[in-house]
């Protein structure tokens, strides 16, 4: 029968790539199994503030090139810690890009702003710094950006810009810690810049984020703002433990990463349907949390991206839908647009997102996405046919 046949995708019956589902994260790692047990060791695990936090905040400074580090609970706590350290409030208007994390909206209007969505670049579905003019506005007072899925900001034209209409910039780099980002490490183009320590990010913790600044005035609104006899909003010891090797270690990881990325985009490069994003030339080097694909349902015979994904999920390839488009979830009276945001609808139908384990995985677990994309690609129409799409 053909459910017995090799080639038939696990969805219509056949076997698994990989059966026992993608890689986890994080890896087992010795040396965070060591600084656990250190920390226990030497009583220092149930500390609200001790000389890991001092360590990380060090490190991060260093490797950033900022003199001020403000730990806290999380990426997103980060960001609204952010906007308020640099006074966004009622009134104000912030520029994001349409296709974006939606806490990033949300934080925007939690300080009371208003967010402005500005169109995404058709290349990799980033902001597009050439759409921020029809953003200006007599309340426009800064700019959040972030890079996703691979894709790096222009970041010397959004700051230009910034500069130019005396706006600050906040720089989203919680899926790239490390990376480089037109010869700059990641979160430190803007006025202020964080970091995501979540459970599934490349520097883990559970939870966890960091702010990046040279501000004081920043740093002291968001120290005013946390401290409420102890601090309101976070990191604790043992996770600035845990953090302290994996951030030894990140350079090379990253490293790893996008020689793994740059042999799908060599492997993928004879096929249609499905493209990695693309940076424009540059001395960046991105960093991978997730890889962005832009899909083209028409080179599967009508097979929705969904649907898709489901397939390549039920071989076991960690390959998932991104973002939905800002505009797509929230209600007009949220936000103000500054175009139709054609390209980030186009994001919001067609992102696809490979989550970053298996970029550090094994050699096999690598060839499976080729091959799990090949069964799929081959028998696209019977797969359309029975989820009935």
């Amino acid at each position: 029968m053909d459910q017995d046949l090799p080639e038939l995708p696990a969805i219509l019956g056949g076997k698994p790539l990989c059966p026992n589902g993608p890689p986890g994260w994080p890896y087992p790692d010795p040396a965070i199994q060591e600084a656990l047990a250190e920390a226990y060791r030497a009583g220092r695990w149930g500390r609200y503030h001790g000389e890991k936090i001092e360590e990380l905040q060090a490190r991060l400074g260093t490797l950033h090139g900022r003199g001020i580090v403000e730990l806290c609970s999380s990426g997103t706590a980060a960001v609204e810690l952010a906007l308020r350290g640099l006074k966004a409030g009622a009134g104000d208007e912030v520029i994001l890009a349409g296709y974006d994390f939606k806490g990033n909206f949300q934080n925007v209007l939690i300080v009371g702003a208003v967010p402005v969505l500005v169109d995404v670049h058709p290349g990799n579905w980033n902001l597009d710094a050439a759409r921020m003019d029809a953003a200006l506005g007599p309340k426009t007072r800064g700019i959040l950006v972030s890079h996703l899925h691979g894709g790096v900001a222009p970041m010397p034209a959004i700051t230009a810009f910034a500069e130019a209409h005396a706006l600050w910039v906040l720089e989203d780099a919680a899926q790239m810690p490390g990376a480089r980002v037109y010869g700059r490490r990641a979160g430190t183009w803007g006025h202020v810049g964080v970091l995501s320590f979540g459970g599934s990010k490349l520097l883990c913790a559970g939870r966890g984020g960091a702010l990046l600044t040279d501000d004081e005035a920043v740093s002291a609104r968001i120290r005013i703002h946390v401290r409420r006899g102890s601090h309101a909003y976070p990191l604790s010891e043992l996770q600035a433990a845990v953090l302290l090797p994996q951030l030894g270690a990140l350079d090379a990881a990253n490293a790893r990463r996008s020689e793994r990325v740059a042999w799908l985009g060599r492997r993928l490069a004879s096929q249609s349907g499905l493209r990695l994003f693309e940076n424009p030339p540059s001395d960046s080097k991105p960093g991978y949390y997730k890889v962005g694909f832009q899909y083209d349902p028409a080179c599967f015979e009508g097979l929705p991206r969904e649907a898709f994904s489901e397939a390549m999920r039920v071989e076991g390839v960690a390959l998932d839908p991104g973002l939905r488009g800002l505009h797509r979830v929230h209600a007009p009276s949220r936000y103000r647009k500054a175009d139709e945001l054609l390209n980030a609808s186009e994001a919001d139908r067609r992102v696809l997102t490979l989550h970053h384990p298996v970029l550090l995985g094994t050699e096999a677990e690598m060839e499976s996405f080729p091959a799990a994309l090949a069964k799929i690609r081959a028998h696209a129409g019977r797969i359309r046919e029975r989820m009935k799409c």
